[in-house]
């Protein structure tokens, strides 16, 4: 029994379930009602083909979640191929077909038509499409539209233009339609508020055939903006790339961009255009990759073909179908949410002042139908659908870089946090990577990876470089031109230092070498080279010497080079043996002698009790000191006096020094213009203006050459054969000629400030800052050394100075500067010979000459001489008288005397 109870309470619970079941569902059925809503669309064309699909599976899919909702959507379609067809339908809408919204048709006119007849009826009007649209949402509140401010995109556009460090950009926009228009002013003034300025902007018809395209895009080419932002449908875009490229403007230097008016239809472009679009920059609104959308895209694409139905060139649903679906969405959780629909939608009796002699039914459901659409909120296919202001909420931007016929992202911009690299899964808020700032590296035309300046260099595409031919001075230019083949060839110090310099510059520049004076003409000079630019040269490499009156109509990079020019002249001395005596002048020299002769006598009257005076020894003070043997002091006032003549020698014995020494180094340095000079100075500089301008030489006194062979030859002969005194020229010319000619010569005088070589350019050039940069990497680089030391030899250096190579030119002291010291002392010397040894000289010299000449002497007398000298010697005894010769007999004096002569 307990059995078949429960038996039969559980077939009755199941009768009662499906009873109620069955009761709901009629209920339902009865209750429910439906709302029309208008779609007025090009049923035929591609993107009308994509977006009625897409709205069709809407309905469908909404209403399949949500069975048991008791409004039910209906799309009352609408085809029309013209404004015309446009605005008709609208009407038609309204006052027949009695809808509670419509889905403006696409189109500036239609949509402004739709919008106001909107407003007047109180019909909410959605667009999908709308972008740019000059419908005001201040002036047509019952306009919505279901897709991102474009202003928002132009924020984003200026970010990128600002990670890139654009400054400035050319905006190329179609202008058959007004949301070109309304882009362009938005994006200027969103640019110019983030410092980028549009120099330029070109409005092309979609229908303008290519020889048109290629005219503007040759104007372009001819400006210097290297940045293009293109704003155009799939049709015009996609030639204007073909162009581009057949043009050279894909090219390295380049960078092109494009919004998502043509980013969006990308699928649909063919590959021949994608091809030319390769290293292109694009943005579009992102698609967060959701299973539901992957799944919506794999029924789309299988209900195109089960209903035989081609979408054209579209092959994916893109954005736009997206958003219509998220819009019919949109309508139907509002409709659902009214819940008073009923069969006075439309009433004719409604506000009379506005409808009066028109016959259009105000909308009852209107403004509730437009209030719920405002406050809805849902996560849809194409994001987050929220509406601001009657548009829908932007979310994240997505940046990506065109490769051939596939993409590859580069980052994301959001409103909240700018340009980041990655997003995470909830969509929205960037990752807390230290990279999130940084776009990914970037392929851009011409397959390169160095990122586009902007702006162009130059207008011209390759940069002409002018360098002169000269006939001397080659190490720092030579351009040698084969006679057979024509061709050039160039190198020298001037040609490694720019061809270093391009080696590290931040971009790549093309350049083709004009020779100057190809003539090889002897009349010619830089001021004359440097006056063709920029109408013959971009830019002058050569050894152009940084001046002030040369910057009045050139530009010039910082010098490679030392700066200065000074005066070389032969190293050789005038003939002065009495230099020993400059350093003191007439009037010290006699207060020193008259000094020691009184100091001489003071020690004389002091030292009178002590010792014999012994003549020359007081008159030099000094010989107390260095003979103190001989010469000891008695009295202690004489050591006071030998003190202070010792304080006052040492003094002046160490001027006397100093002064010397000042003396032969002032010598060899100073130097000064005259006119008695013949000045040599280097042909073609500008060294003939200095000279005459500044150092005030008649032009008479100056003579030109080419070579450091000619100013050596010049220098040899000197001016009295037809060369010069001097030669007057830069630093490194003269570093360079003493190097060769070491000691020969010598460099006199101050140096003279000049600016140094650098390279010369047109006024204004954005070039001379990029060479400046590039110069100091290489003047401060370990390359220099090698480069100076290839073209000037193993013995030069900048970084070495320039007293250096002085020294190498300055000559030893000779016998000559101090002859007359020589002479003095050689003088005295022989005085003091003369004065001590002049007894025994006589006796020397009469003893040399009797060699020659012997007098004859008598016997007698002869005999009598020999007698005395005898006796004084102690060798005979005196004679007892006070002659010998009147005691001695004569016959004695005789006999002695012939022994003496015999003897010698």
């Amino acid at each position: 029994m307990p059995k078949c109870s429960r038996f039969f309470s559980s077939h009755v619970l199941i009768l009662l379930y499906l009873f109620h079941v069955h009761v709901e569902n009629t209920i339902s059925e009865e209750m429910r009602s439906t709302v029309g809503i208008g779609l007025v669309l090009d049923m035929n064309s591609t993107f009308g083909t994509m977006v009625n699909m897409c709205m069709d599976m809407a309905v469908s899919d909404f209403y399949q979640a949500h069975p048991n909702h008791i409004t039910r959507l209906q799309l009352h379609k609408k085809d029309a191929k013209s404004v015309l067809d446009a605005n008709v339908a609208v009407l038609e809408l309204i006052n027949a077909e009695e809808v509670c919204g419509i889905f403006a048709p696409h189109g500036s006119e239609q949509e402004a038509f739709a919008a106001a007849i909107g407003e007047t009826v109180r019909l909410p009007i959605i667009s999908f499409t709308a972008r740019s649209s000059s419908v005001s949402y201040k002036d047509n509140r019952y306009f919505v539209s279901t897709t991102p401010d474009e202003a928002v995109q132009s924020h984003a556009l200026a970010a990128i233009c600002q990670k890139f460090e654009w400054p400035e950009v050319v905006i190329l926009y179609e202008d058959d339609t007004e949301y070109g228009n309304n882009f362009v002013s938005r994006t200027i003034n969103v640019f110019h508020d983030a410092g980028i300025e549009v120099p330029y902007k070109t409005s092309i018809a979609t229908s303008a055939n290519d020889s048109h395209i290629l005219k503007e895009l040759k104007m372009l080419k001819k400006k210097k903006t290297r940045v293009f932002l293109v704003h155009a449908v799939p049709a015009l875009g996609s030639r204007l790339f073909d162009i581009a490229s057949n043009a050279g403007m894909m090219k390295e230097g380049y960078a092109w961009v494009v919004t998502d008016s043509l980013s969006i239809f990308l699928d649909s472009v063919d590959f021949s255009a994608r091809d030319s679009m390769d290293g292109v920059l694009g943005i579009r609104p992102y698609l967060f990759a959701s299973k539901k959308l992957k799944s919506f895209q794999e029924r789309w694409k299988r209900n195109m073909l089960l209903n035989n139905t081609t979408s054209g060139s579209i092959t994916e649903v893109n954005i736009h179908g997206l958003w219509a679906y998220d819009a019919v969405t949109a309508l139907a959780i509002a409709i659902e949410n009214i819940r008073r629909v009923n069969s006075s939608l439309l009433d004719v009796n409604g506000d009379k002042n506005r409808t009066d002699n028109r016959g259009l039914r105000i909308s009852v459901l209107g403004q509730m139908l437009l209030s719920e659409v405002s406050n809805t909120k849902f996560r849809g296919l194409a994001g987050d659908f929220e509406l601001v202001d009657g548009k829908l909420k932007a979310s994240a931007f997505e940046i990506f870089n065109i490769i051939g016929n596939g993409e590859r992202k580069l980052g994301f911009w959001t409103l909240e946090r700018g340009i980041i690299r990655e997003l995470n899964s909830s969509f929205v808020e960037p990752t807390n990577s230290v990279s999130t700032n940084e776009l990914k590296n970037v392929l851009w035309p011409g397959n390169s990876v160095m990122r586009p300046k902007g702006r162009a260099i130059l207008e011209t595409e390759d940069l002409r470089i002018g360098i002169p031919w000269k006939p001397g001075f080659k190490e720092f230019v030579n351009v040698v031109i084969d006679p057979t083949t024509n061709q050039t060839n160039v190198n020298g110090f001037c040609i490694d230092i720019f061809l270093a310099a391009l080696k590290v510059l931040p971009l790549s520049i093309n350049y083709e070498f004009r020779i100057y004076n190809d003539s090889k003409s002897s009349n010619w000079s830089y001021d004359s080279m440097l006056h063709k630019i920029p109408e013959e040269y971009d830019m002058v490499v050569a050894d152009t010497t940084i001046w002030a009156p040369r910057a009045e109509y050139v530009d010039f990079s910082l010098p490679y080079s030392e700066s200065g020019a000074v005066l070389v002249v032969k190293n050789k001395k005038p003939l002065n043996m009495w230099i020993f005596i400059k350093p003191l002048r007439w009037d010290l020299w006699l207060a020193i002698g008259v000094t020691s002769i009184l100091l001489g006598l003071v020690l004389c009257i002091l030292e009178r009790r002590a010792i014999e005076p012994n003549g020359m020894t007081y008159w030099f003070p000094i010989a107390f000191l260095v003979f103190p043997e001989r010469n000891r002091l008695s009295n202690n006032w004489s050591v006071f006096v030998l003190v202070c003549w010792l304080l006052m020698a040492f003094v002046l014995m160490q001027s006397f020094t100093a002064n010397l020494s000042a003396i032969l180094t002032v010598d060899q340095l100073e130097f000064d213009f005259s006119d008695d000079y013949y000045v040599g100075y280097h042909e073609g500089s500008f060294m003939k203006k200095f000279l005459t301008e500044q150092r005030h030489i008649r032009e008479s006194r100056l003579r030109a050459y080419s070579s450091i062979e000619a100013f050596h030859d010049a220098m040899s002969r000197g001016s009295k054969k037809g060369g010069v005194d001097a030669v007057f020229d830069e630093i490194p010319y003269m570093k360079l000629f003493l190097i060769r000619y070491k000691s020969e010569y010598k460099i006199v005088g101050p140096t003279y400030t000049t600016g140094g070589m650098g390279f010369a350019f047109p006024t204004g050039s954005p070039l001379v800052a990029y060479f400046s940069r590039a110069i100091l990497n290489v003047t401060q680089g370990s390359e220099m050394i090698s480069l100076e030391q290839k073209n000037f030899g193993p013995g030069y250096s900048s970084q070495d100075p320039l007293s250096s190579v002085i020294s190498q030119g300055t000559s030893s002291l000779s016998l000559r500067e101090f002859g007359g010291l020589f002479i003095i002392t050689g003088l005295l010397i022989a005085f003091a010979l003369v004065y001590s040894e002049s007894e025994a000289i006589g006796h020397f010299i009469q003893n040399y000459f009797s060699i020659f000449w012997t007098p004859r002497i008598p016997p007698v007398e002869a005999g009598a001489r020999v007698i005395e000298v005898a006796e004084d010697a102690g060798n005979i005894p005196p004679s007892p008288g006070e002659d010998a010769r009147l005691i001695r007999e004569p016959e004695e004096i005789e006999i002695i005397a012939n022994a003496a002569q015999n003897h010698g």
